[in-house]
């Protein structure tokens, strides 16, 4: 079995660091790399959808990222405990007919001992925003680190 540090139980600093490594995993739209970041039999709620497993995993996210188009995702840490971390999170996205969307959400996490992530619970809001009101305009992939987070965007 592989570990995923930083492991639990978190610190601050390590929480900190694990949030942003979840963005920046997010952020590749590479399901199968974003997929070994959860134990083999994750258990996700993600709005009104159940997913388990690794498998599962993947063919969510290959379906979100075929939908969500040019997604670009900022995390910010709310609390942690022991193997627990809640975070907030909006992201930006446009469909195929060219919308644009800035979903807001929160997460509650829980890791197992090799820091696999072994529950996720996210609840997500969608809001139509016009093109010009967009505020994630980084080139695809990793956030830039002089990139403001979310409260320094009044998020």
């Amino acid at each position: 079995m592989s570990t995923r540090p930083p492991l639990p139980p978190f610190t601050r600093e390590t929480a900190i660091e694990k949030v942003r490594l979840a963005e920046d995993g997010w952020n590749s739209r590479s399901p199968q790399k974003v997929a070994l970041a959860y134990s083999e039999d994750s258990r996700w709620r993600n709005r009104a959808e159940f997913v388990t497993g690794r498998d599962a995993i993947v063919e969510f996210l290959s379906r979100k990222w075929n939908r969500e188009l040019d997604y670009r995702l900022i995390k910010e840490l709310w609390a942690f405990d022991g193997h627990r971390i809640a975070v907030r999170f909006a992201y930006e996205w446009h469909d195929d007919s060219g919308h644009w969307f800035r979903s807001y959400g929160n997460e509650n996490w829980e890791f197992d001992d090799d820091g696999l992530m072994r529950t996720r619970h996210a609840s997500i809001n969608d809001l139509p925003i016009e093109e010009s009101e967009r505020k994630y305009r980084w080139p695809l992939g990793r956030r830039p680190d002089d990139h403001p987070g979310l409260t320094d965007l009044g998020l």
